[in-house]
């Protein structure tokens, strides 16, 4: 059998076992991501499995990078792959993401024994900023125009909102002569 055939075939297996199930999902027809843990749990992590083009003869290409997984700690990400590269090698040849994402649900709890979440300054820094961009606003309040400035403001404006060019010419002209021109001196 040839490793197209055998990608199809687990990919057959991996849509009828896991239809229905809402931590599961196909990212294209050779990458898959697997929640482990329940959504409200702070030691869940999402698992990426994707398949080179010679898989199951290579290895499947395993990542944690997932933004779900930002609070885990590069060292224990680091412990999860290697551990899931073992499996891979005992595996190699065979269909296996099924057998990895069930290895990885079996072994949850001893693999993020050890997991702190990681407050990432990323969250810490947005959070002062909206603080403070939220107080800047208050501060920039426009200046209110009463209802005839407004009517007067709308009269000299075109349909795009714009004033026309030389509407304020008149101004101009009249504060020269009120001042009197440089060839007055």
């Amino acid at each position: 059998m040839t490793a197209n055939e055998e990608q199809t075939m687990e990919l057959e297996a991996l849509r009828s076992i896991y239809e229905g199930d809402e931590c599961f999902k196909e990212l294209c027809p050779a990458s898959f991501q697997y929640r482990v843990g329940n959504l409200g749990n702070p030691k869940a992590f999402l698992l990426e499995i994707s398949w080179p083009e010679m898989y199951p003869e290579l290895p499947p290409n395993i990542s944690l990078n997932a933004f779900f997984n930002n609070s885990i700690s590069s060292s224990i990400k680091q412990n999860i792959i290697a551990k899931l590269q073992e499996q891979v090698e005992v595996n190699l040849g065979t269909a296996m993401v099924y057998t990895l994402f069930e290895w990885a649900k079996e072994n949850h709890e001893q693999l993020m024994e050890n997991h702190q979440p990681v407050v990432s300054t990323m969250t810490v820094s947005l959070t002062e900023n909206t603080v403070i961009s939220s107080v800047a606003k208050k501060k920039e309040k426009k200046e209110q125009l009463s209802k005839s400035q407004k009517k007067k403001l709308a009269d000299k404006t075109d349909n795009r909102g714009e004033l026309p060019r030389g509407w304020n010419w008149v101004d101009v002209i009249k504060h020269l002569s009120k001042t009197g021109s440089k060839d007055d001196e």
